[in-house]
C-alpha cells in the first residue's frame, strides 16, 4: 500500500468514527468522489503531505433549513476554509439556470457565514496538478504559518514562505523588495534554496531568471 493510501484510509475511519451526525457518517461511509479523491491523491497529499485540519464531506445548514455538504473543509483553529472540485460536466456543460443560480446563492450564504472558498477545476487536477498544488499552499498560507526547514535561517526561511504564497513564478527583485534586502543578496538566497530542493527556476538566463516553489 502505498503512503497517500495509508494516510487516506487513517484519515477517513477517524472522520467515520468520531463523527456522530448519522447524515455525514453515511456519506463518509459511501466514500469520496472520484474528483475528490483525484484531488487529494495528485494535489494535497503532494503539497501538504498530511491531512491534518482536513474534513471531507463537512455539512453545513443552508437558509432555509436545508444540508449541504462540501466537499472538503479546511478548519485550522476555527478558520473556514472550503475546497470545492468543479467536475466541467455537471457545473458548466450541463448546468441549467435553476442549478446555476442555486450555485451562486449557495457560494454566496458560505461567504457571508465567513467561508473562503477555493473551486479547483477537475480539468486542472489532470492537466496541472503542480499549479493546482501551488495554489493550495498559498490556500493554506491565508490561514497557517507553514513550516519550513529547521536548518534554514530567518530569511531563507521567509523566502520559501514567500514562494507559497505567491502564485505565479517571481524575479529575485520582487523577493528582495519583500525582504527589504539587495537584489544580490537576494540572488544569493534563491541559489541556496534552488542547491537545497526547495525552489526552483522557471524560466530566463543568469541574469534574468524567475524562480517558484518545488512542487514535485
Amino acid at each position: 500500500m502505498s503512503r497517500f493510501l495509508q494516510k487516506y484510509e487513517e484519515w477517513m475511519q477517524k472522520n467515520i468514527i468520531q463523527e456522530t451526525n448519522q447524515r455525514r457518517r453515511e456519506r463518509l461511509e459511501k466514500s469520496l468522489g472520484h474528483g475528490t479523491m483525484e484531488f487529494l491523491r495528485s494535489v494535497w497529499f503532494p503539497a501538504v503531505q498530511n491531512f491534518d485540519n482536513l474534513y471531507p464531506e463537512w455539512e453545513v445548514c443552508d437558509f432555509h433549513n436545508g444540508y449541504r455538504y462540501i466537499d472538503l473543509a479546511y478548519m485550522p483553529g476555527g478558520v473556514k476554509g472550503g475546497i470545492e472540485i468543479q467536475g466541467y460536466g455537471s457545473h458548466a456543460r450541463d448546468l441549467d439556470v435553476k442549478r446555476f443560480k442555486d450555485l451562486c446563492w449557495r457560494h454566496c450564504l458560505l461567504a457571508l457565514d465567513g467561508w473562503v472558498f477555493l473551486p479547483i477545476a477537475y480539468p486542472s487536477i489532470q492537466d496541472e496538478p503542480w499549479r493546482c498544488q501551488q495554489l493550495v499552499l498559498s490556500f493554506i498560507g491565508k490561514f497557517i504559518s507553514i513550516d519550513t526547514p529547521f536548518q534554514l535561517a530567518y530569511l531563507e526561511a521567509e523566502a520559501v514562505r514567500f514562494a507559497r504564497r505567491s502564485l505565479r513564478p517571481f524575479t529575485p527583485r520582487e523577493l528582495a523588495e519583500h525582504l527589504r534586502i539587495t537584489d544580490r543578496h537576494s540572488r544569493r538566497i534563491l541559489h541556496k534554496l534552488v542547491d537545497l530542493g526547495l525552489l526552483r527556476v522557471t524560466s530566463g538566463n543568469m541574469r534574468y531568471r524567475m524562480y517558484g516553489l518545488r512542487t514535485e
